[in-house]
C-alpha cells in the first residue's frame, strides 16, 4: 500500500494502539495534521506545547499505557524540552513526535529550524532524525519498544517536511508491517540472578531494623501487590517515596507513610535507624537522603532496580540485584518459602512509639483567620471517591497533598517529582482524565503553579475533559517563602505573587469553568460537594489560604535526616 510520510506516521500510530495525541499544528508538521483528519486517533489540541507534553505524562501515568505529544519545529519543540526532562528524571513512558524542516535545509538556519535532536539528547532515552519515509513503521515500533521497556522514559522522533508531504514525492512509501526488532544494544535484564535473591533473603532474615524503601520503579513495573506481599510475609515496615505513594494502601499497618525533606516523622527516622534498607525500584535521591554521610549510618542495603546505573550511584548496596522490580519482588517471596526472620517487636515498639508522639499535625485556624491547606485537603479527601486521581503541582500544596490525602489505590497520584515542574498539575490532572474518563480527577495547584499552565483550561473546557481544580491560594511562591524565612531571616526576596491580582474566579469563568471561592471554613465541604457534582465541565474552587503556613516535617537542606525539624508546637512538648 502506498502512501505518503504523513499518512505513514499515523499508521504506525495506529499499529500501536494508539488512541489519543496531544499536540498542537505548524508548518513543519502540517502534512502530518492533514493525515489527522484520516485517522481514528483523537487529537487534542492544547493551548502551549509543554502543556501538551504533560497531558501526554498524566496519560501515561494514570493507564500504563505510553503517551504521545506532536508538535511542529523550532519553538514548539523546545517548549517540549520541559516535559521531557520531566518523563526522563521519573521514568514515565512517552513518544514526542516533532515536525522540522526538510531534510536539505537542516543547517541552513532556516526558518524555524533547531537541533531537535541534539537539544534532547540528555532528556531522551533515544531519539530519531527520520531520512526515509520508508523507515517510518519500523522506527516508531522501536520508539514504543524503548519507552516502555526496561526504564520507561521518554523517546523522541523529528520528522522532516519532505519526508512527510505528500506534494514531495521524496515522502512516498510503501506501507509494510514492521518485522522483528533489532535492537542489540537495548537487553534490559528483567530476571534477577538467583544467587542475588538468596544472597538478599539470607541478609533480610538476619535484620531486626529492616524497612523497605519503596521507590516509583514499584509502580512503573506494576507491582503493587508484589510489594504488599513481601512485606506482609517478611513483617517489614514499609516507607513510599513521593514517587511511590499508592503503591501501597496508607491504610495498611506496616505503611509508615513518606519519607525524606517534608516526610513523616516516623518514616524519616525509620530509615536512618534502620539495621537494613530493601531499596526496591527507589534511586536514593538527596530529598531523601539528605546529608548522605549520616543518612542511614548503621543500614545494609540491598538494592534493586532494572536501571543498572543506579545500583552504586549514590550507595553502595551490599547486595545488588539488576532486574524487574515485579520479578524480583516475587523471586524474593519463592525465596523466603518458610525461612524464620529476626524477631522485629524491639523495632515495632520504637516505630510505634514515634507514631504516637509525631503524628502528621498542624494547629487550627485562629477565628476568623484564613482557611488551613491542610484542613482543605483533608475534607476534599473525605469527600471524594477513594479511588480519585490526584494530579499535584510543584511546591508546598504539593507536600501537603502528599501528606494529608490517603492513597489506598495504586496509579492515583501524579506528581512532578525529580525535575519539581512547576505548573504541572492542570495538564497532567487532562490527560489523566482524558485517559480515565470515567475517574473523578482533581488537581491540587498552588496560585504560582496555576499562572504557569492555567490556559489548558481552556482545552479542558472545549475539549470537554471535566477536571477539577483545587486552588490552594496564599499569594505567595510558599515554598520559596518558606526557606526564606527559616534560612534567611525572613528577607522576602520576590515571593509576593501580587494579592487580589489576578482575579481567579472571573479567569477561570473565562476559560469556560464553573469557579467558586471559598474563604470561610463553614463553607469548604459544600464547594467540594458541589463541585464533585459538576461533571459537564472542568470546575475550579479557589481557597484562600493562610499565606504563611509552613510545611513540617522538614529536614532543613544540606542536614543530616536526624536532625528532622517538626512543627513548632511538637517541638515544644519535645522540650517539656
Amino acid at each position: 500500500m502506498q502512501m505518503d510520510g504523513g499518512q505513514a506516521l499515523l499508521k504506525a500510530l495506529e499499529f500501536e494502539g494508539v488512541e489519543m495525541v496531544f499536540g498542537y499544528p505548524g508548518g513543519a508538521i502540517l502534512p502530518v495534521y492533514d493525515s489527522v483528519l484520516e485517522s481514528g486517533i483523537r487529537h487534542v489540541l492544547v493551548r502551549h506545547e509543554q502543556g501538551a507534553g504533560h497531558m501526554a505524562s498524566g496519560y501515561a501515568h494514570a493507564t500504563g499505557k505510553p503517551g504521545v505529544v506532536m508538535v511542529t519545529s523550532g519553538p514548539a519543540a523546545t517548549n517540549i524540552v520541559t516535559p521531557l526532562a520531566d518523563a526522563y528524571l521519573d521514568s514515565v513512558p512517552i513518544v514526542a513526535i516533532t515536525g522540522q524542516v526538510p531534510y536539505g535545509l537542516i543547517g541552513t538556519d532556516a526558518f524555524q529550524e533547531t537541533d531537535t535532536t541534539g537539544i534532547t539528547m540528555a532528556v531522551t532515552k533515544h531519539n530519531y532524525l527520520v531520512s526515509d519515509p520508508n523507515d517510518i513503521p519500523h522506527i516508531v515500533h522501536e520508539a514504543f519498544h524503548i519507552a516502555t521497556h526496561g526504564r520507561p522514559g521518554p523517546v523522541l522522533i523529528d520528522l522532516p517536511k519532505n519526508i512527510t508531504d505528500a506534494a514531495n514525492p521524496d515522502s512516498l512509501m510503501t506501507w509494510k508491517d514492521p518485522g522483528p526488532l533489532d535492537l542489540p544494544g537495548f537487553q534490559p535484564v528483567l530476571d534477577a540472578d538467583p544467587a542475588d535473591v538468596t544472597a538478599a533473603v539470607k541478609l533480610w532474615t538476619e535484620a531486626s531494623r529492616p524497612v523497605i524503601y519503596a521507590g516509583g520503579g514499584i509502580l512503573k513495573a506494576r507491582g503493587a501487590a508484589e510489594l504488599t506481599a513481601l512485606a506482609e510475609r517478611t513483617n517489614t515496615p514499609v516507607v513510599t517515596t513521593l514517587m511511590a505513594r499508592g503503591a501501597m494502601p496508607d491504610s495498611h499497618e506496616l505503611n509508615l507513610g513518606m519519607p525524606g525533606m517534608h516526610g513523616n516523622y516516623t518514616a524519616v527516622m525509620a530509615m536512618q535507624e534502620a539495621d537494613l534498607l530493601i531499596a526496591l525500584g527507589s534511586r536514593f535521591d538527596d530529598r531523601v537522603t539528605g546529608r548522605l554521610d549520616s543518612f542511614a549510618p548503621d543500614a545494609k542495603v540491598i538494592h534493586v532496580d532494572i536501571d543498572p546505573a543506579e545500583l552504586g550511584k549514590i550507595r553502595m548496596p551490599d547486595v545488588a540485584i539488576r532486574g524487574d522490580a515485579k520479578r524480583v519482588m516475587a523471586a524474593m517471596l519463592a525465596e523466603f518459602g518458610s525461612a524464620t526472620l529476626a524477631d522485629h517487636g524491639g523495632w515495632r515498639s520504637t516505630l510505634s512509639g514515634w507514631q504516637e508522639n509525631y503524628p502528621l499535625a498542624y494547629e487550627s485556624a485562629e477565628p476568623g483567620g484564613k482557611l488551613k491547606p491542610q484542613m482543605v485537603l483533608e475534607r476534599l479527601r473525605d469527600a471524594s471517591p477513594k479511588d480519585t486521581i490526584v494530579a499535584s503541582g510543584v511546591g508546598q500544596h504539593q507536600m501537603w497533598a502528599s501528606q494529608y490525602w490517603q492513597f489506598d489505590h495504586a496509579y492515583t497520584w501524579l506528581n512532578s517529582g525529580g525535575l519539581g515542574t512547576m505548573g504541572y498539575s492542570i495538564p497532567a490532572a487532562i490527560g489523566a482524565k482524558a485517559g480515565m474518563p470515567d475517574r473523578t480527577v482533581w488537581a491540587i495547584d498552588g496560585d504560582g503553579c496555576f499562572q504557569m499552565t492555567c490556559q489548558e483550561l481552556i482545552t479542558a473546557a472545549v475539549e470537554k475533559i471535566p477536571i477539577k481544580v483545587a486552588l490552594l491560594n496564599n499569594s505567595y511562591l510558599g515554598m520559596v517563602r518558606q526557606w526564606q524565612e527559616m534560612f534567611y531571616e525572613n528577607r522576602y526576596s520576590e515571593v509576593d505573587l501580587g494579592g487580589p491580582v489576578p482575579d481567579y474566579i472571573k479567569l477561570s469563568e473565562a476559560m469556560g469553568c464553573v469557579a467558586i471561592r471559598v474563604e470561610d471554613p463553614d463553607e469548604v465541604e459544600a464547594a467540594i460537594e458541589r463541585a464533585n457534582a459538576i461533571n459537564d465541565r472542568p470546575v475550579v474552587v479557589e481557597f484562600v489560604t493562610e499565606p504563611e503556613e509552613n510545611v513540617y516535617p522538614m529536614v532543613p537542606g544540606g542536614k543530616s535526616n536526624s536532625e528532622v525539624v517538626v512543627p513548632p508546637f511538637q517541638q515544644k512538648e519535645r522540650n517539656q
